[in-house]
């Protein structure tokens, strides 16, 4: 910090006024100073000794734990080794003190502990230690069990700079250790009897060991621990929190053991014992105890993920009976639709199984259930009988509806689709149900109406749709149109039934509730039955003009404009450019009042909706011309393009206006080609002027559509460069600012998406000029980027850049391009290799990898002995041990990755070596990123564990919070 180190007294001036401070100028101020403060030398020494005094436990104190939770897992390579047993017996004797005064303190220490242990190799058998020093004493169990609690759940944690060797050797320790912790745990239950606080902690730690998998299944199949979970689990009367903890250890339990045949006599203790929670269950519902409801029915869904399949392989034997699935239909049962919700991941997984196996029998000994589990959903799906107006698909029972929907599609096969719209129908059909009734059948209709096309069924439930009259509910003519909607298919192999449909829809489109359905199905309707449609072109075109006089969300506005172009482009050419014209002339008149009215009054009008308008229509009128026929689009957009230009230069400085006039061009140039060359001149002209005034990165993709369209036409190559370089100089400007391209990643990906165009389009006249070398070095500088978008046009580029001295697809100037690569790789080929492997293992996410990946297989591919070596140097630089004294990477493990890179075959064997080897690395750019309001603010913080099957097993659980949090108000 500026100005040496702070005072203890600044220090608790600057606490109190995080937390007391009324002015919230005042809490910003301190916010930021201790902000500051935390990443500081200072904060280790200052940390400790607020511990110590133990004043202000409230704030101070915690803000002490806290920075000494957060320092040692992103600064512990400050401390030099010979302070680390020091500072790990001051955070055992700050526990000790303070483990009385606040829970939410005692667990930041805890993580403080703990992640010192992990990265202190020195601190050899942590876990008997810490029990041989604390066991013997009831009154230091609860910090001890916590230390215990968060150990494991630190091991996988992204904030600690450990590689897998160390995360590996940790694990296997804790392994080691695993039986003694349990022993201790249970040693504890015995102790406390039905202390429910310690249980609640026992619980927790059991859970959190089950999450790392190190328990031996065997010796936790016969633990009286177990015995207790399912006794609490049995209980009417515990809290509900001791309830929650139970629960969250049983299904943590439970996919700890997903490998059931090498956990058999564990899996076979918690199948039994979880079946003895239906009564359980039952009690729970007639008490109305909902929050236990829900934890049985998590249990239940785990029981059911757990034993997915040894139930598909052996159905209704051993642990592959199908009560199980009874469980789950029971919880189907509940009125409440959120218990029905969790189960859903389960029964996808099912139908995928059912489905790959593709066998009838087997498929008819789960059909029954199938069927139950679509019978509840489309009772859950029926709205409340008192409910007014359409239904709400933004609200939660909107989102689980949607829910329902999917999942409908994707085990529907397993009953037969045309079977369960017949029986669907018939429930309508024989009886008078109340409007929800028929509003939620409908709805499930709605999901399945496109698998069936020549059912009977369907013409006959779309002729009894047409004719619902307007005293019907209004949610049931909603659900009707989306019904309509879903049917064009049948329209369009039922052409009589198209005038009717068409009514009917139009009927809603005139009515503010049901005018965006309306529109939907409407543009459903043009999408599938385009050449059907072409007959009411002219209607289309007069609901187009008058657009705005419907209540239409944007969304179904738009999609009106693209069924109206996809209808147009079905036309006779000499009609589609008389009728395209119609149909943008609305638009462009408004772009021409707007820019009017900015000359006449000096107020700007907002082009947007108008510009977005054109776009979608460009963007889908795609008429067929052939060779030698003029496009019938040609002349409109020639007209068109003067009010566009002019938009463009008078709103240069907005760049949300200025995209969407690129968006728009974008689309025009594609619509027409090659036959939009006399807008190329002046519209690069006029791209390159506004950008060097205003850096849009938008005129960088635009530049990529005109390389893209016209990168191979001769006459047009040397044009296309100079505006490349005449867009490089303003941009590597702007990217080489203090942080210029981690805060313009929109620029990067633009500007790599041009010259990836180059490559693929005119590789030899990018390669041949001066501006080669900069775009190159300003790659390898944006390669360490952790931007999705911006990194993987950044490595597409490098990579098809080497590609094009690998690829002879143009025989013609292959050498010529194999020269040139080669000279741009003699010069820069080294620094490339060494970043991308900095990058990969210690700058971006795994998902980046196979971009990385493709870029060596391309190096190596072009000149495999030169990448060995240049491999080689830059694994030379590799960070051999960590801060804390444990090992990264071996010299082996080097050796053997170096093998395993430039001995593959394919590329995605280089993509699985660079995986594996980056899981050895500290991750040196993995910083939360949070300042000191959100780690206070996060509490305990830790993430809920996903199952293998990807299932959340942990609702996470904050150990307190905290009274305002930095930044409080």
């Amino acid at each position: 910090m500026e100005g040496g180190k702070p005072t203890l007294a600044l220090v608790y001036q600057a606490v109190h006024s995080l937390y007391h401070d009324p002015d919230p100028a005042g809490k910003e101020r301190a916010s930021v100073w201790l902000g500051e403060l935390q990443r500081s030398m200072y904060a280790w020494e200052i940390s400790d000794q607020l511990l110590q005094m133990k004043q202000d436990v409230e704030s101070a104190c915690y803000f002490a734990a806290q920075t000494m939770k957060v320092k040692i897992q992103t600064s512990f390579h400050e401390l030099p080794p010979e302070t680390h047993i020091a500072l790990r017996d001051s955070l055992l004797s700050h526990i000790q003190n303070l483990k009385d005064l606040s829970p939410i303190i005692v667990t930041q220490l805890a993580l403080a502990i703990a992640d010192l242990a992990l990265q202190m190799a020195s601190w050899k058998g942590c876990v008997p230690t810490l029990i041989e020093k604390y066991s013997n004493d009831i009154g230091t169990m609860p910090f001890l069990i916590e230390i215990l609690t968060v150990l494991p759940e630190e091991v996988h944690s992204h904030s600690l700079r450990i590689g897998a060797n160390r995360r590996t050797e940790i694990t296997q320790d804790l392994a080691s250790y695993s039986t003694t912790v349990v022993n201790l745990l249970t040693l504890c239950v015995e102790k406390t009897g039905s202390d429910e606080k310690m249980l609640i902690k026992v619980f927790r730690c059991l859970c959190s060991w089950f999450n790392l998998g190190v328990l031996d299944s065997n010796v936790m199949a016969s633990s009286q621990i177990l015995v207790v979970l399912f006794q609490v689990l049995q209980r009417d009367e515990i809290s509900t929190n001791l309830h929650e903890v139970a629960s969250d250890c049983v299904c943590s339990a439970l996919c700890a053991s997903e490998s059931v045949d090498t956990n058999m006599a564990l899996a076979l203790r918690l199948f039994q014992g979880v079946l003895t929670l239906e009564t359980a269950y039952h009690r729970a519902v007639a008490q109305e105890h909902l929050d236990k409801v829900l934890n049985y029915c998590r249990i239940f869904t785990e029981l059911c993920e757990t034993f997915l399949e040894t139930m598909v392989r052996s159905p209704g034997q051993g642990m592959g009976d199908l009560r199980t699935l009874d469980l789950l239909i029971t919880c189907a049962g509940h009125p409440q639709y959120e218990f029905v919700d969790i189960s859903f991941n389960f029964w996808y997984r099912l139908g995928g199984h059912l489905c790959k196996t593709n066998d009838p029998a087997l498929h008819s000994i789960f059909r029954p259930y199938i069927q139950r589990l679509l019978h509840g959903l489309a009772r859950h799906c029926q709205l409340d009988p008192n409910h007014e107006g359409i239904p709400d698909n933004e609200d939660d029972f909107g989102k689980f509806r949607i829910r329902v929907a999917d999942l409908v599609k994707d085990i529907i096969f397993l009953v037969g689709s045309m079977e369960y719209f017949s029986q669907l129908y018939s429930t309508l059909k024989e009886g008078n149900p109340p409007w929800e009734v028929t509003e939620a059948v409908l709805f499930i209709m709605a999901t399945i109406a496109k698998k069936n096309i020549n059912n009977p069924t369907l013409t006959d439930v779309l002729q009894q749709v047409v004719l619902l009259p307007v005293t019907v509910h209004i949610a049931v003519r909603y659900t009707s149109i989306e019904l309509v909607g879903e049917m064009s298919r049948v329209v369009n192999i039922n052409p009589h039934f198209l005038d009717p449909v068409l009514n009917y829809l139009m009927k809603g489109l005139r009515e503010k509730p049901l005018a965006s359905v309306a529109a939907k199905a409407i543009h459903n309707i043009c999408s599938v039955c385009r050449d059907l449609m072409t007959q009411h072109v002219q209607g289309l075109l007069d609901i187009a003009r008058t657009l705005d006089s419907f209540a239409l969300s944007t969304e179904a506005s738009d999609g009106l404009l693209k069924g109206t172009a996809l209808v147009l482009s079905r036309l006779p050419l000499e009609k589609i450019a008389e009728c395209l014209s119609d149909l943008c002339a609305v638009q462009v008149m408004s772009l021409k009042n707007i820019l009017t009215q900015d000359s006449c009054n000096g107020q700007k009008g907002d082009p947007v909706v108008w510009l977005d308008r054109l776009a979608i229509i460009f963007r889908h009128t795609n008429p067929i011309v052939e060779n030698g026929q003029s496009h019938p689009c040609q002349k409109v957009i020639q007209e068109i393009w003067p009010v566009l230009s002019e938009t463009l230069n008078t709103n240069q400085a907005e760049n949300r206006i200025v995209e969407r006039c690129c968006r728009c061009l974008r689309y025009a140039v594609r619509c027409v080609g090659k036959r939009s060359a006399s807008l190329l001149q002046p519209l690069v002209t006029q791209m390159v002027s506004v950008y060097q005034v205003h850096s849009h990165s938008c005129f960088l993709y635009l530049g990529s559509i005109l390389v893209d369209e016209y990168g191979m036409e001769e006459g047009c190559r040397q044009g296309l460069l100079d505006m490349l370089q005449a867009l490089c100089m303003p941009t590597f400007q702007l990217l080489e600012q203090p942080n210029g391209l981690r805060n313009h990643p929109d620029t990067v990906d633009d500007l790599f998406r041009l010259t990836t165009r180059f490559v693929q389009r005119s590789p030899v006249t990018l390669l041949s000029s001066s501006i080669i070398v900069h775009i190159i070095q300003c790659a390898i500088a944006a390669s360490t980027l952790d931007h999705p978008e911006a990194n993987c046009s950044v490595m597409k580029f490098v990579r098809d850049l080497i590609h094009a001295g690998v690829s002879s697809d143009h025989e013609d100037d292959f050498e010529v391009r194999k020269q040139l690569i080669g000279k741009a790789m003699e010069q820069h080929g080294q620094q490339m290799v060494t970043q991308l492997m900095h990058t990969c293992c210690f700058c971006l996410p795994a998902y980046t990898l196979p971009d990385v990946a493709e870029v060596l297989w391309e190096i190596m591919a072009f000149d495999k002995v030169t990448f060995c070596r240049w491999l080689e140097n830059a694994l030379k630089g590799f960070p051999k041990e960590a801060s804390g004294g444990a090992v990264t990477v071996t010299h082996k493990q080097l050796t053997d990755f170096h093998k395993q890179v430039t001995g593959a075959n394919k590329c995605n064997q280089v993509c699985w070596a660079i995986r594996e080897f980056t899981r050895l690395s500290i991750q040196l750019c993995n910083d939360s990123g949070l300042g000191v309001t959100e780690e206070l603010n996060m509490g305990r913080g830790q993430p809920a564990r996903l199952c293998p099957n990807g299932t959340p097993v942990i609702r996470t659980q904050l150990a307190g919070a905290v009274p305002y949090g930095i930044l409080a108000g």
